[in-house]
């Protein structure tokens, strides 16, 4: 799988443990909107766009199947949030 593109927006909210918004694109013909960069005890990760389930659970709209894909996911768009968090500074 190639991501082509990540676009990061920041959150600037003071006390929120949402940073950023992201959208990727995958080769240049599928985008994902609406993953979340969290600021978790252990340090930032990420939440793909999810929706709350009449149970009250969230469910994931999309999602990677695979450990190998969801650590690509991952690296790509932290690397990207902390580019911008730079320019941000």
């Amino acid at each position: 799988m190639k991501i082509s593109d990540v676009r990061v927006r920041l959150v600037q909210k003071e006390d929120s443990k949402l940073k950023a918004v992201a959208s990727m694109t995958i080769e240049d013909c599928f985008v994902i909107h609406d993953i979340k960069v969290i600021e978790g005890q252990e340090g930032y990760f990420i939440a793909m766009p999810s929706r709350k389930a009449s149970d009250g659970e969230y469910k994931d709209i999309a999602h990677p199947i695979n450990t190998e894909t969801r650590n690509q996911i991952i690296s790509a768009i932290l690397d990207a949030f902390n580019e911008e968090v730079a320019k941000a500074e």
